[in-house]
């Protein structure tokens, strides 16, 4: 079965190669551009006390715009994709620090229950330093009752954005908000039955690649993605002194 899983993951590869090759036009120029405009379109939310939860670690950029133009708090939160077995860059769901964990339906059908608890206790081990480093071990704010606005810089998966969904819903979140420049069809109907609003730029007639969207679309560091996050910092607290 894991074989079988294996081809359709090359498939899948090849087809994003195939996408990237025919639709040249890329409608953001960058996180900051794609980030900038996704706030313009979330102006609702603004000086509403709502918090943004960035998904490491291009959304930390991307969510850095938003919470900027909206006068927002800002945090991250700490997921981890969990990985085929014969394929661990091949994501089959994700668990974050909470202990939420989001499987998708090849998981369930190609992953056995003892591999998925050694997957999820390996990378349960890595969840601590990787809170130390990007939040520098703060714990998420306060997220009971109030509206949450997720971002992140496109959704191929939706794995880490799911498992970030059940954290919220753990956590009591009022209203759960997605925004994201672009996504594909079928994850915009599938968000929209998971939360309460979903704002999504760009949902192109032919998509199997986040980056499709962008002219310029570098991997963020943990340092990068560390550096918005204080950057946000900064400025919240002096516009809040």
């Amino acid at each position: 079965m894991q074989l079988k899983a294996l081809k359709v993951l090359t498939e899948l590869s090849y087809n994003s190669h195939f996408v990237r090759m025919i639709y040249r036009n890329a409608i953001f120029r960058n996180r900051k551009d794609a980030g900038e405009q996704l706030a313009r379109a979330l102006e609702k939310y603004r000086n509403m006390g709502v918090l943004v939860l960035a998904i490491p670690r291009g959304g930390v950029e991307t969510a850095y715009y938003v919470a900027k133009h909206l006068h927002a708090e800002m945090s991250l939160v700490v997921t981890r994709k969990l990985g085929f077995p014969l394929n661990p860059e091949a994501a089959f769901g994700a668990v974050t620090e909470d202990g939420s964990i989001y499987i998708s339906e090849a998981g369930l059908q190609y992953v056995s229950q003892e591999e998925m608890r050694e997957i999820l206790d390996d990378q349960k081990e890595v969840m601590e330093d990787r809170i130390q480093k990007l939040r520098k071990g703060k714990p998420i704010p306060d997220i009971k009752g109030r509206t949450v606005i997720i971002v992140d810089d496109g959704i191929a998966t939706g794995a880490t954005l799911f498992a970030t969904i059940e954290l919220c819903k753990n956590k009591g979140a009022a209203k759960i908000v997605v925004a994201v420049p672009i996504a594909g069809k079928h994850m915009e109907n599938m968000l929209r039955r998971k939360v309460d609003d979903v704002i999504i730029l760009e949902v192109p007639p032919i998509y199997n690649a986040v980056s499709q969207g962008y002219e310029e679309f570098p991997n963020l560091s943990d340092d990068e993605a560390l550096a918005f996050m204080q950057k946000w910092d900064e400025e919240y607290r002096l516009s809040h002194a």
